[in-house]
């Protein structure tokens, strides 16, 4: 595959393993066995016994009639919302805790934005019998209270993070605090592909999955394949079985916020540079001096300064179009989604059916939206803002 991470985990001149030294053994630990593991036929079965009478997979590839009408061109749903825990985290939660207990480790700590991720780590814990703490910012401890609650029930300990903005970036810092002081019996599962080498690839890998299934429940090629993009791990499941055909035009949206120029942004792609976060190199949020920008967005899942190695390298080749939708412009995205098709998204998966309108599509087109998750969480975020 062309774009194929390189055995020092870099895609192009992104990624790498940018980390202290107390988090070598660690890392070094799973850059030598991850690969034997994931290749293993036994852990194959497995994995993909538990994608299937687990989270339920495959999941639909719905055929949006209406909204296909509305457009003026053929659209698809990838309804990743129906996974088990209503999110696509669930597929790799599922494999790296199995890979974990290959690895003999006893512990799991997660970090989590809006909650999915905690949420799919808090269950394959619970399923598999392992410990687990999620480390969370506060200020998405608030708005994202139901997965809050169902990680508890669920088991799990959350950790309020209450430093910096409270958002993914300073629980990622925390969790990776976590792992440096427990290197034996602790594995760090990362929820999307960001982080030293080999998350990225590893994690990319699990989440494959989904364009996989597109292919064969479409029977052919897309024109577009659409995914929203914080960190970017939907993305690259949806992108990853198209990335060697060019003709399939990939199409990645962040989240603008207020506005991509307007101070309160997570436009990664458009506002970024090239920098070191969480152990990779990518384009990342920073000020003149190098400090990290905070970032912002309505949704927790996209509220991230950095973007994975994979898709930095996707833009900077020209081989993925980057697009940004406004919290505005996704949340009426949400209401068109709902009222034509009776589909209510997460305010993550929003954003890329918020890139409908900004995309001059053909008649015969078949193009491809992957809807990363169900949008229970943001209920409250939809009520103040259709009732103001």
């Amino acid at each position: 595959m062309k774009f194929k991470v390189s055995n020092q985990g870099f895609y192009g001149t992104f990624g790498g393993a940018y980390i202290p030294e107390l988090l070598f053994h660690n890392v070094n630990e799973l850059q030598r066995r991850y690969r034997s593991i994931l290749r293993d036929k036994s852990f194959q079965r497995e994995f993909h016994q538990l994608l299937k009478s687990y989270a339920g997979r495959p999941t639909p590839l719905f055929y949006a009639a209406r909204l296909s009408d509305y457009f003026h061109t053929h659209i698809y749903l990838k309804r990743e919302d129906l996974c088990h825990t209503g999110a696509h985290k669930i597929n790799n939660a599922i494999g790296q805790a199995l890979l974990a207990k290959r690895m003999g480790k006893s512990r799991i700590i997660a970090e989590t934005g809006a909650g999915q991720h905690g949420v799919a780590t808090a269950t394959v814990c619970a399923l598999l019998g392992l410990q687990c703490v999620v480390y969370m910012g506060k200020k998405d401890m608030e708005r994202q209270q139901p997965n809050v609650l169902r990680m508890q029930m669920l088991g799990a300990t959350v950790i309020a993070v209450d430093k910096g903005s409270m958002t993914l970036k300073d629980a990622t810092n925390e969790a990776i605090r976590d792992w440096i002081n427990h290197p034996d019996d602790t594995h760090y599962i990362i929820g999307s592909i960001v982080g030293p080498h080999p998350y990225p690839d590893m994690v990319a890998r699990f989440q494959s999955v989904i364009s996989r299934e597109i292919r064969r429940q479409l029977q052919g090629l897309p024109r577009y394949v659409i995914a929203c993009v914080g960190g970017g791990s939907n993305a690259a499941g949806a992108f990853w079985h198209f990335l060697d055909k060019p003709e399939v035009r990939l199409i990645g949206v962040e989240a603008a916020g207020k506005g991509v120029r307007s101070g309160q942004s997570a436009a990664t792609i458009r506002l970024g540079r090239p920098g070191v976060i969480h152990g990779s190199k990518t384009l990342l949020m920073q000020t003149r001096d190098g400090q990290i920008r905070e970032p912002y967005s309505v949704s927790a899942g996209l509220d991230y300064p950095g973007i994975g190695p994979l898709m930095a390298h996707l833009h900077v080749s020209g081989r993925a179009t980057f697009l940004s939708a406004t919290d505005k412009e996704a949340l009426n995205a949400a209401a068109l989604l709902a009222r034509l098709e009776g589909v209510i998204p997460a305010l993550e998966s929003a954003h890329a059916i918020a890139a409908l309108k900004k995309i001059q599509f053909r008649k015969m087109d078949k193009v491809v939206v992957c809807l990363s998750g169900r949008g229970d969480k943001d209920l409250e975020t939809y009520r103040k803002y259709f009732s103001s």
